[in-house]
């Protein structure tokens, strides 16, 4: 099995345009990353990974990526799912994300757009970075963090921010008219190379040392950075997540892509220091070429 993956992606790797997935030498390399676009689905009180088969134990998430999500979602009937089950641009991103829903008042504030995940290096050798494995799953932040926590979680990167206001490690009690309450928060990168899971749901990963994974977690995978955006302004004192304050914000990541796929968007952008956008192609450099069709699946593929 293995032995054919490894030959699909050599497949891959000679179908894109771009040639070689290593970095030009001359390039100046400002990124490693390629992002996915996925809208809101549904919501539902459930959590298949802290709390797997128990529908209604959890606070309210808002689920995006694979549309079937919910607190029997595993591994298999996230690909059972099928090409397309997905309100990602990509039909092979059979994953599944949730983060709390957000709530102005009593009244849930869905974004209205398709969201961005970035996946990126969290290395400084970026091109050591590998897939997912197929089933891996992590939650990222805490539902029980106090705002000194948040503050200084190593995953945090601008808190809350709304217009000119950033760095808020709770909701702003105002936004300017027109603007959107924003989170961007990362997820550790380093795996410990053998755990799909841990009783925390958090020890099997850790977040780099000085740009370096610990011995403990030598794998480097993709750095998730949630970037969502909350079509909420004005007065916004009544605003809240269904697990509590801002800085309750967590997110979960329930890995069920393509394994093809998410190893030539790898190769191609986080090894290959492009800044990509969902197709894997990046419009300062397109000389490099693209991963993706316009159907945004791999090539051959209808």
């Amino acid at each position: 099995m293995r032995r054919q993956l490894v030959l699909t992606v050599l497949a891959v790797a000679a179908l894109v345009t771009s040639g070689p997935a290593s970095a030009d030498p001359a390039d100046d390399v400002t990124h490693h990353e390629f992002q996915v676009n996925c809208g809101v689905t549904h919501r539902l009180s459930d959590d298949p990974i802290v709390l797997p088969n128990l529908p209604g134990a959890s606070h309210e998430h808002s689920f995006t990526g694979n549309t079937t999500t919910n607190a029997a979602t595993t591994l298999a009937s996230l690909q059972r799912a099928g090409v397309g089950a997905t309100s990602c641009l990509a039909p092979d991103d059979l994953s599944a994300y949730w983060f709390p829903t957000m709530f102005n008042g009593n009244t849930p504030v869905i974004p209205n757009f398709k969201q961005v995940i970035y996946y990126k290096s969290g290395i400084i050798r970026y091109q050591d970075v590998r897939p997912f494995p197929p089933g891996l799953r992590y939650v990222v932040g805490s539902p029980s963090s106090t705002l000194d926590e948040f503050r200084n979680h190593p995953g945090h990167v601008e808190g809350w921010e709304c217009g000119n206001s950033t760095f808020n490690w709770d909701f702003p009690t105002n936004c300017p008219i027109g603007t959107q309450m924003n989170v961007r928060f990362q997820a550790p990168s380093c795996w410990d190379g053998t755990h799909l899971d841990s009783a925390d749901h958090k020890s099997h990963m850790a977040y780099p040392v000085n740009g370096v994974c610990p011995s403990s977690h030598p794998r480097p995978v993709p750095m998730l950075e949630f970037k969502i955006a909350f079509p909420v302004d004005g007065n916004t004192s009544q605003v809240r997540l269904a697990s509590g304050r801002g800085y309750t914000w967590h997110y979960d990541f329930f890995n069920a892509w393509d394994e093809p796929t998410l190893a030539a968007l790898v190769s191609h952008c986080i090894n290959g220091g492009l800044q990509c956008d969902p197709r894997g192609f990046d419009q300062y450099k397109p000389s490099r070429g693209t991963v993706l069709g316009t159907n945004y699946r791999l090539p051959g593929r209808p």
